[in-house]
């Protein structure tokens, strides 16, 4: 008798026990609940904030990680075309190169047959300036004289150009002063006579003018 009694009464402490766990058992489930709870309304307010869940952004970063491999094709073509331009632009720099030799190439040889032509000019003007005003008039003076028009007007139309000299102030970029006189009239550095007419040739000079300047 005294054993069944004894198994009573333990069964009645688990019993006890069993009742005393089970609050605590209710509390810790009701608390998992409340933050599962608390975590969805979060989430709730970040979608409606407009901010990304922490899923999300997870998935953001790995997306922004990983970068779309170039097709071989595509690069291929993009080299082919940056390889274009390239020849291009040289192309240009070479073609450029070359029209400013050929337009120096042309001006030297320009230059070297007007200084061989200024020369004859020098010699008609000499001759014009011996001749009397009756021999002036006669048809043979007229014809050189037509063509002594024509050769100056051509020089002209190529771009060549007498130098002034006479009463302008010396430039020894221009003129070549072969000599030098004195007088009281307080005058420097002035041209006052020219000797031999000097020549520009699109406004570089072909031949020096050749004067007298007043110190």
């Amino acid at each position: 008798m005294e054993e069944v009694k004894s198994q009573k009464e333990e069964a009645g402490k688990e019993k006890q026990e069993d009742m005393a766990a089970a609050p605590e058992e209710k509390e810790t489930a009701g608390t998992e609940a409340e933050e599962r709870e608390e975590e969805k309304e979060k989430q709730k307010k970040n979608e409606a904030d407009g901010e990304a869940s922490p899923e999300e952004e997870k998935e953001k970063k790995k997306g922004t990680k990983k970068k779309p491999k170039k097709d071989k094709k595509d690069e291929k073509i993009e080299e082919l075309n940056d390889r274009l331009m390239r020849n291009l632009a040289e192309f240009e720099n070479f073609r450029n190169r070359s029209e400013k030799e050929k337009s120096a190439m042309f001006e030297i040889g320009a230059k070297s047959v007007i200084e061989k032509i200024l020369p004859v000019v020098d010699n008609l003007e000499r001759g014009f300036d011996g001749l009397s005003e009756e021999e002036k008039q006669t048809p043979f003076a007229k014809g050189i004289e037509a063509v002594y028009k024509q050769m100056t007007t051509a020089l002209e139309e190529l771009g060549v150009t007498p130098i002034e000299a006479v009463g302008k102030e010396f430039d020894p970029n221009l003129h070549n002063a072969v000599m030098h006189d004195e007088d009281d009239s307080g005058e420097t550095n002035k041209v006052v006579e020219e000797f031999q007419k000097g020549y520009l040739y699109k406004e570089s000079v072909v031949r020096h003018s050749m004067v007298k300047v007043l110190n």
